[in-house]
């Protein structure tokens, strides 16, 4: 096995005898030790499913090539052919991130064959490691013979000190710099079939579940308690405020003994979380967005940093834009038909990068945020990190010129004109615009000194300290000079929560409802979990943001109450389960199929995870004064014997309906309970019980009906003959404690009657005119108002046949 820089071609195959890797022919000298816990890693290795699973190598930019499903197999239906390659690298990889394990050994099989007229008489091929950057190795090798199947046939094992973060296997043949010079030698189409990698199964991940309660009840910060997020960027839309969150939960994995986990390894993070809310307490959690690396929507990409959105009409097509840091060299967009999705890369390669005019001198082409100004004219601002070594020392510190302004054309997706510099002083990251009355404010983080800002200086008198978040103010969204700073906003975290929660921070401001909202992160989760001692994994947050007479920002106050509750929670309807205003213990996944409240195009989370002692929870919900009848949820039974519980105001409060989990385990089901003395506004638990040690089950919506309101009526029918016809009788006696408005209605007839007081009858006998009638029924309409709402009660009621005479 040879590691190599993609340029070390003659290393590379000279190692591969040093490891052991003695082949001949394809076969190897002796066989990979057999371990209890093996199993073939690779997906989908036979082709069977087309090309599911596979794909091209994309690990440098010129690679390239058409992967095609053929029935040219070794065995079975299907096999896979490349053709166009473009590099010796371009071949089928498989991603095997999260499966292999350094230090473990490995057999590697398959087949290949090529069959190109001008091609040699034999031909070397490689299976190869890529484990991200410049890192390849070389695992097996094969010399084939044209038009005949050869055999892959060896083992290796990958290095203990092999960051095994990404690991994407592909097929190739021996690198050369100019293949193209001779493609029938170095770019022949071949074929593979039979791809399988046999060896030790990673470990189960460390369960991921927050099992403390970390937002705690009547607490309105941290905004979940059930993961983590980072950046947080405030978007309203139809009525809601959506957040997107750098998903810090990613990399998340705790000691199952300590519960300590692993500093975050912002390295590791592509995924984009989203959560949701209407009321700003009580948040709806909609997953994650595959963003970024070789199964993300911008495979080009690595990373998705600190998320920014905003949208607009283009092309008469109203469209939502997601702008992210691809790691802190460039930064990028992606294209939602909702801000839900499903998300689409309009580019092929990074929106922000060095070739960006205006931003050389940036040293970190990241933190994108989006503004669209009340003219149409969207905008977009981006960098930070060290200064300019070309500045002086005080310069570099107070006024480092490291964050740009720049105008985005009409499709969003690609900038115009250039950069301009945004002097904010000790300025670090987090650019971000928003406008009120007319005017610009421009927000952002501030740096920490070091030799990275000109070494040991002082900030200039009402210039930020270290980490803290300063703003400016202009009347123009490209002019940023240093006069228009305006102050701190924002402290540094920990002087509001403490030890362990410092840090750099980010930020966002958003407008909902007549009100402004300011958004940032603490380590508060993380905190809560371990004590004083954090990790980095940082959680979202949000205070109310208020203005002085002259425009001027009111310094903001951290606080774990957060913000009040905009509106009350609304109970009828189909809502997520996955909605908490607080939460004990339970985690969420996607599963197949729409949402059932936010309908087809957003993606159907669940919450999972749920054992004895674990509950959610929703704050606010306001029942009405005639109260809810009964809940429904739709669950998926995981064990014999759960239980739900609705309780009132706390997780010991009282038991207002019991919900039995008794359907068909592994099969969704609804399952329903009346409910007794649930009226007014309440804080409702959902607390979970069922055998202990055991996932309980999965849940997927709630919904409550409403009470229904009716006036207390005693309705009779009957029919009799009066001189020779057959009458039908109706009487309704008010049963209610004050005078309703009472109608009867038959076929024969109808009449009204105002007022009937309490246990008073409202009586007609209707004549049929006829000798005969058969049996029918008569309507009774009852008119009048409970506790102030006027309320209409409707009884049918049965008579029997009547006949007259002989």
């Amino acid at each position: 096995m040879a590691q190599r820089m993609r340029r070390a071609t003659r290393g590379r195959v000279a190692a591969l005898a040093t490891v052991g890797l003695m082949l001949a022919a394809g076969f190897v000298t002796g066989a990979a030790p057999v371990q209890a816990a093996d199993a073939d890693l690779i997906v989908n290795g036979g082709f069977e499913d087309g090309l599911a699973s596979w794909f091209v190598n994309n690990g440098n930019a010129a690679d390239g090539a058409q992967l095609s499903a053929t029935s040219d197999a070794f065995s079975g239906a299907t096999a896979a052919l490349v053709t166009s390659r473009t590099t010796t690298g371009s071949g089928p990889m498989q991603d095997l991130s999260g499966k292999v394990q350094a230090g473990q050994a490995y057999t590697l099989t398959a087949r290949i064959k090529y069959e190109n007229p001008n091609g040699p008489a034999t031909k070397q091929f490689f299976a190869t490691m890529h484990y991200g950057g410049g890192t390849y190795t070389n695992l097996v090798s094969v010399t084939a013979t044209k038009g005949q199947w050869a055999q892959f046939n060896g083992t290796f094992t990958i290095p203990s000190g092999q960051v095994v973060s990404t690991a994407r296997l592909f097929f190739e043949t021996p690198w050369t710099a100019t293949p193209a010079t001779d493609p029938d030698l170095h770019l022949m189409d071949f074929t593979l079939d039979d791809v399988s990698v046999v060896g030790a199964a990673p470990p189960a991940p460390a369960s991921k579940t927050i099992e403390v309660v970390g937002k705690l009840p009547g607490e309105h910060n941290p905004l979940i308690g059930h993961k983590f997020g980072a950046d947080g960027f405030g978007f309203v839309h139809d009525g809601r405020v959506y957040m997107y969150l750098t998903n810090d939960t990613q990399g998340y994995a705790p000691n199952p003994a300590t519960g300590v986990s692993p500093g975050i390894n912002y390295g590791d993070i592509n995924q984009i979380t989203v959560i949701s809310s209407q009321d700003l307490v009580n948040w709806t959690d909609h997953g994650e967005i595959q963003v970024a690396g070789p199964n993300g929507v911008a495979p080009f990409t690595t990373n998705s940093w600190a998320p920014g959105i905003t949208k607009k009409v283009v092309n008469g097509q109203e469209k939502f834009f997601l702008y992210y840091a691809n790691g802190g060299g460039s930064s990028n967009v992606i294209t939602g038909a909702s801000p839900l999705g499903p998300w689409t890369s309009e580019r092929t390669s990074t929106l922000i990068n060095g070739s960006t005019p205006g931003a050389e001198d940036v040293a970190w082409k990241f933190d994108p945020a989006p503004f669209v100004d009340d003219d149409g004219q969207p905008y977009l601002y981006f960098g930070g990190g060290p200064a300019s070594t070309s500045m002086p020392p005080a310069e570099r510190f107070n006024n480092p010129k490291n964050i740009r302004a720049i105008e985005l054309d009409d499709s969003m997706v690609a900038t115009q004109g250039t950069a301009a510099v945004v002097d904010a002083p000790v300025a670090f990251e987090a650019g971000h615009v928003f406008k009120r009355e007319g005017r610009y404010y421009f927000s952002y983080s501030s740096h920490f000194g070091g030799n990275d800002f000109g070494g040991s200086q002082q900030p200039l008198p009402g210039y930020p300290g270290g980490g803290q978040i300063g703003y400016l103010i202009s009347d123009n969204p490209m002019s940023w000079p240093k006069e228009t700073y305006a102050g701190v906003l924002f402290p540094n975290q920990s002087q509001f929560f403490g030890a362990g929660t410092g840090g750099n921070n980010h930020q966002s401001v958003f407008e909902f409802e007549g009100k402004y909202y300011f958004t940032y992160h603490a380590p508060t989760l993380n905190k809560r979990i371990n004590g004083n001692t954090t990790q980095g994994y940082r959680s979202p947050h949000i205070q109310e943001l208020a203005f002085n007479p002259d425009g001027t920002i009111q310094q903001v106050v951290g606080t774990y109450a957060g913000v009040n509750q905009v509106r009350d929670f609304d109970p009828y309807r189909v809502f997520e389960a996955e909605t908490f205003g607080w939460s004990k213990g339970v985690a969420t996944t996607k599963v197949d199929g729409s949402s059932a409240q936010f309908g087809g195009a957003a993606p159907n989370l669940v919450v999972r995870d749920i054992d004895n002692g674990d509950w959610t929870a929703l704050s606010s919900v306001n029942f009405g004064a005639n109260g809810a009848q009964r809940v429904t949820a739709k669950v998926r039974a995981l064990a014999a014997g759960g239980q739900i519980q609705v309780r009132l105001d706390t997780a010991t409060g009282p038991v207002v309906g019991t919900v039995p989990v008794d359907t068909p385990v592994g099969q969704w089901a609804e399952v329903t309970a009346e409910l007794e003395g649930v009226s007014g506004v309440h804080d409702v638990y959902f607390t979970y019980t069922g055998p202990a040690g055991v996932d309980l089950f999965e849940l997927d919506t709630w919904s409550f009906r409403a009470a229904t309101l009716e006036l207390p009526v005693t309705v009779t029918a009957s029919a009799r003959c009066v001189g020779g016809k057959v009458y039908v009788a109706v009487q309704a006696r008010n049963d209610s404690d004050a005078p309703v408005g009472i109608t009867v209605q038959s076929p024969y007839g109808e009449r009204s009657f105002a007022a009937v007081a309490p246990g008073a009858n409202a009586y007609q006998s209707f004549n049929t005119r006829a000798v005969s009638v058969p049996a029918g029924s008569a309507t009774v309409r009852v008119t009048g108002a409970i506790g102030g709402q006027d309320v209409t009660t409707v009884r049918t009621v049965q008579h029997p046949a009547g006949t007259c005479g002989g």
